[in-house]
């Protein structure tokens, strides 16, 4: 591969306004924060600055609003090297996440969708520019004809398809079938499939599984997408790939003092996709993308703890090379 991997992102941009607490509030709670901070987040938009600082040429579709929070997004978009020419503008708010995260990293989170709703369908150009990836990666905070159009575009042009099936839902055939890869922790894979344990609901399901009921999820997802990783936070992840012959491996994550979690999936989710597309194996590409998601989680908010390239490799050298 000449010069580093194109990797092209379609999904959600929102404005993060985070603050945090001591506790997350149950129903019908007030708890007093502390500061508030206004952040570049979404999903889609986390994983393109994932990718770009990981060395990728990223270019992101998505949506933003005409007011002046979509102005803040694009700009901080480029200055972390992402191509935003595929940004489209609708009337209208951006879409905005509320965030609460409390003292030791766990966090909670409402997101209202504004101009992420408005993307329903491609443009010429954007399927262009996924033609000529060698990842695309989508998740699942924006209208799911969008995800499936891309994905299968991609699937027509030889491009690998990365999804973050984030949050779950129910997915159509025809996206399932383009997906390459697919990305989840463990309540999503515990959504997407039958496999739990007696009596335990998916809501509870961190807490409750032990590695068999890890890798019994990654065996029933298997069996409808070809390549899965599923992430458990501190944990590390599991993956598997139908065709192997190693069964369902496991990658322990970097051991850290977590100061807030809300990047890290989308930090590896990113990190993932640039490892893949340089050709690295499933093993070693989860191994630097654990690297990136240890790395996020040690910052306060979303876009801005999302580690550069350097500090990914000083973490994965520590942690699975020395």
């Amino acid at each position: 591969m000449a010069g580093p991997p194109r990797v092209v992102v379609v999904g959600s941009a929102n404005i993060d306004l985070v603050v945090t607490a001591p506790s997350l509030p149950g129903p019908g709670e007030t708890v007093l924060g502390r500061d508030l901070a206004s952040i570049a987040g979404g999903k889609g938009a986390n994983q393109a600055i994932a990718a770009a600082r990981a060395g990728a040429r990223c270019t992101f579709v998505g949506a933003v609003g005409s007011d002046a929070f979509g102005g803040t997004l694009r700009d901080q978009l480029a200055a972390s090297g992402v191509d935003v020419s595929l940004l489209r503008v609708a009337d209208g708010a951006t879409g905005v996440a509320l965030i609460v995260v409390d003292g030791v990293g766990e966090n909670a989170i409402v997101v209202s969708p504004g101009a992420n709703a408005t993307l329903t369908a491609l443009t010429d150009a954007d399927r262009a520019a996924i033609g000529a990836a060698d990842v695309l990666l989508c998740q699942l905070e924006t209208p799911i004809e969008a995800v499936t159009e891309a994905a299968r575009t991609a699937r027509d042009a030889g491009t690998r398809v990365m999804l973050n099936a984030a949050p779950a839902r129910d997915l159509p055939d025809d996206l399932v079938d383009a997906v390459d890869l697919l990305v989840v922790n463990q309540v999503e894979a515990a959504a997407m499939t039958s496999e739990l344990p007696a009596g335990v609901d998916s809501s509870d399901y961190p807490a409750d599984a032990d590695s068999a009921d890890v890798t019994a999820l990654v065996d029933e997802l298997l069996l409808d997408f070809p390549r899965v990783v599923l992430t458990r936070g501190a944990a590390g992840c599991w993956l598997g790939v139908r065709e192997g012959d190693e069964g369902v491996r496991h990658v322990p994550a970097p051991v850290v003092d977590a100061v807030d979690t809300t990047a890290a999936g989308d930090a590896f989710s990113g990190a993932f996709a640039v490892a893949w597309g340089e050709g690295r194996d499933l093993v070693d590409a989860a191994r630097w993308a654990s690297a990136a998601g240890a790395v996020s989680v040690l910052a306060l908010g979303a876009s801005p703890a999302i580690p550069a390239r350097e500090l990914i490799d000083e973490r994965y050298r520590a942690t699975y090379r020395d």
